[in-house]
């Protein structure tokens, strides 16, 4: 029978081995810059009651159900695992995959809360799934990296500085285009807008947070119509959002408005401490700045904001986004404020990977292939190939005993850099490697090799990330 070809699934995007290769080493990046802060890593599972999932609020669309292919419709505590009897279809009894690292990591703290040591710095790397259209930069598959501090009961402001180096430091070291952390606090501009008589200040933000999606007259008359602002308060929104800084200026500047306020106080010094905690890592790959334009509308948000674009993807929004909440969950009793920041590993990468800016250097990890002079020597192109595994240099034997230069090219085709030749064994301790030769295939060099010293160039020891001219 022949099966019908495959029809792609948008969304749900599946990469080649040298891709894979690039995402492996970005992880590895990620994963040592958070244990280098002493960040302990956790896994949540991927599913949760979907009355926990719609808290979050905003997402009620998005959520992807799970339920047995031969479930009855009645069946919805079967459905969901949990032996309960809650009303079919409720959201008690219905899981649905989780969209986000924080609303499960929210439910973790409370349910392990006996057993965390607070302040709990962690951090997550994970896929999520949401139902949203498929489009550059959104997936309805996707891998997110969190990384986030959670105290009981007050978390002091410092982990709002440390949360914001750890992150810079992590996308300083990214091989990707020039990251921009822009760096807001929303008692600044909560402070301002009450400061300018605002009646109602979360409107205000909810339309700030629009102001590189419309143009200004646009965004003048929605400050008007959606948060009953007049022209000239609409005009003084508009002129804090167009102050942008490397560095704590921006707080002469916002003084220099002539709007006063306990809590624009209270934001202006805390935004500042961010800036300047974060003050020598800007380089190549990575700007932080104080941005106050960046306003974050979701609502639980109580403090330092954050967002990062990428130079020349900017289309993309931001793809490393959070803050502080003073409210990450509560059982009553006591509540566990945090302070976070989402990086969206698969929106970064996938536009670079699709567009040719990145690729890894091979798209095996084989540093070496153990040539196979003909069948009856594969035992011994085994041995030498086990040595050298032994002494941690990825390496394969050929398939098959063809002529050497095909097999040369197999391994050209394949990215491995060296092919080792077996020698003929003879000579003092024959059998243990005499004779045997190692051949760099890119420059042609081919020298004597003994497989229990000879090492490749650190380079080739594992697969590269390859950035293009333009990344």
């Amino acid at each position: 029978m022949t099966a019908a070809r495959p029809t792609p699934l948008s969304g749900f995007p599946e990469l080649l081995p040298a891709e894979r290769i690039v995402e492996l080493r970005v992880l590895d990046s990620l994963r040592a810059s958070f244990e280098l802060h002493g960040f302990a890593s956790i896994e949540t599972r991927a599913a949760e009651p979907l009355e926990q999932l719609l808290r979050k609020g905003e997402i009620d669309k998005e959520v992807y159900l799970l339920r047995r292919l031969q479930a009855a419709p009645t069946d919805a505590a079967d459905a969901a695992g949990s032996g309960n009897d809650a009303g079919a279809g409720s959201d008690a009894s219905t899981l649905g995959l989780h969209f986000d690292l924080t609303v499960p990591f929210a439910r973790y703290v409370l349910e392990n809360a006996g057993k965390l040591e607070f302040p709990f710095r962690r951090y997550q790397i994970q896929k999520v799934w949401r139902g949203e259209r498929p489009q550059e930069g959104r997936y309805r598959e996707f891998t997110q990296a969190d990384i986030d501090v959670v105290a009981r009961d007050v978390l002091p402001f410092h982990h709002d500085v440390e949360v914001a180096r750890v992150m810079a430091e992590a996308l300083s070291r990214l091989p990707v285009p020039t990251l921009t952390l822009q760096i807001n606090n929303r008692k600044l501009i909560e402070g301002y807008y009450r400061g300018i008589g605002a009646a109602d200040t979360t409107a205000v933000m909810r339309v700030i947070d629009k102001i590189d999606k419309v143009p200004t007259e646009v965004l003048v008359s929605m400050l008007a119509d959606e948060a009953g602002l007049s022209p000239e308060q609409a005009a003084q929104c508009v002129a804090l959002a167009g102050i942008r800084t490397p560095d704590s200026s921006f707080v002469a500047r916002v003084r220099e408005l002539g709007v006063s306020d306990e809590l624009l106080d209270e934001g202006l010094a805390e935004l500042a401490a961010v800036i300047d905690g974060c003050a020598g890592i800007s380089g190549p790959r990575l700007t932080v700045e104080a941005d106050l334009r960046i306003a974050r509308g979701l609502d639980y948000y109580t403090g330092t904001v954050f967002e990062t674009r990428m130079a020349g993807y900017e289309q993309l929004g931001s793809i490393c986004s959070g803050g502080r909440y003073d409210s990450l969950a509560s059982d009553g009793k006591v509540s566990y404020p945090g302070v976070g920041i989402s990086l969206g590993v698969t929106r970064l990468l996938m536009p670079l990977l699709q567009r040719g800016a990145l690729t890894g250097s091979r798209a095996v990890p084989s540093a070496v292939l153990v040539a196979l002079p003909d069948e009856d020597g594969r035992g011994r192109s085994e041995e030498i190939a086990q040595a050298l595994r032994g002494r941690g240099i990825p390496t394969e034997v050929a398939p098959a005993p063809h002529k050497y230069g095909r097999q040369i090219r197999y391994a050209e085709r394949r990215g491995i850099p060296c092919v080792w030749f077996p020698g003929d064994g003879a000579g003092d301790g024959a059998g243990d490697g005499a004779g045997d030769e190692v051949k760099d295939i890119r420059s042609g060099a081919q020298v004597a090799a003994d497989r229990d010293t000879w090492t490749p160039p650190t380079a080739d020891l594992r697969p590269q990330v390859i950035e293009s001219e333009h990344t």
